[in-house]
């Protein structure tokens, strides 16, 4: 069994129900930590639809606040997440903005690792 994750009549995920079900715990939080709707729907009969100009917004807001953080086990904890909503903004279209988003506090190229890591991430998240 599996769920859809769906950009109108096109599937950006199509994970099982267990990877699925922490996925949306995750959406959950970070909705509630940023304080702003996701644009990713309710899951309905295995299906989910994903509101672009709101998700947009979302993974902005998202790439934003994970580059604040300097706290080792809090970007350690989130990274996958971060990671996997790159891979959907991707399939999506939407292009996060590098540029604005700069550097790590400490001076490094911030994103990085953390868009290799969704690289890697982006083979084994079927369609």
């Amino acid at each position: 069994m599996s769920q859809h994750f769906d950009l109108g009549d096109e599937t950006l995920w199509n994970p099982s129900i267990g990877a699925s079900r922490l996925f949306q715990h995750h959406v959950a939080f970070f909705e509630a930590e940023l304080g702003l709707p996701s644009g990713i729907g309710p899951m309905t009969d295995d299906e989910c639809q994903i509101v672009p100009d709101a998700f947009e917004v979302f993974v902005e807001a998202l790439l934003a606040r994970h580059r604040r953080t300097s706290h080792a086990v809090t970007l350690a904890l989130s990274e996958g997440f971060v990671a996997t909503v790159l891979v959907l903004a991707e399939r999506a279209g939407i292009e996060a903005d590098r540029a604005r988003l700069g550097t790590a506090p400490e001076g490094g190229a911030w994103g990085a690792g953390l868009y290799e890591k969704a690289r890697e991430l982006g083979r084994h998240m079927p369609r």
